[in-house]
């Protein structure tokens, strides 16, 4: 994966938009892989979905407790991306309080597929998702990866270390001080 570029796929996110008016003033917005990537170095890491145990008491709100550490080493922005739509994305960042982690929706999947990180998870009621990962990406290309082991359609256990925000945290010190 390291040198790999990210697809390019548009993603259908929801912005607010007070012009909306209503109890639900959002509108939809096309956003590119590339205003996503193109320029920056950030963490992109993605999980099975929204609202699940794992992803919403450890890896979401950890990498949002550690932001400033990863902007101490040079990580321009942090996303998390999920086979979910915009309206649970959203829904989800509003319950978990996000102020410095931005999420992406990859509602149909294309670009956690074209990744070649789809999983089923009909063992647990999911359907297709993204198995769990993370990377550093600089300017579109991936620079390190951190993927979880036993990589699966159906996967009975749900591993979770190598792509904590723990993990790469470290990772990116301990490269900072060799350099």
């Amino acid at each position: 994966m390291v040198g790999r570029k990210v697809p390019s796929v548009t993603f259908r996110t929801r912005i607010r938009d007070e012009a909306v008016g209503g109890p639900n003033p959002y509108r939809w917005q096309d956003v590119s892989s590339s205003d996503y990537f193109a320029g920056k170095r950030v963490i992109l890491f993605s999980l099975p979905g929204a609202f699940t145990p794992t992803c919403s008491t450890y890896q979401l709100p950890d990498f949002e407790k550690l932001a400033a550490e990863f902007k101490a080493q040079g990580i321009d922005a942090i996303y998390c991306i999920s086979v979910n739509d915009a309206f649970v994305m959203n829904a989800w960042g509003k319950s978990q309080n996000l102020e410095n982690v931005k999420l992406i929706p990859d509602g149909s999947g294309e670009f956690t597929r074209k990744m070649g990180m789809l999983v089923a998870k009909d063992n647990l009621g999911f359907g297709m998702r993204s198995w769990r990962y993370a990377a550093i990406i600089n300017d579109g290309a991936v620079e390190q990866w951190f993927e979880e082991e036993g990589y699966s359609d159906n996967c009975d256990s749900d591993p979770y270390g190598i792509s904590s925000p723990q993990n790469i945290l470290e990772t990116l010190k301990s490269e900072k001080l060799a350099a």
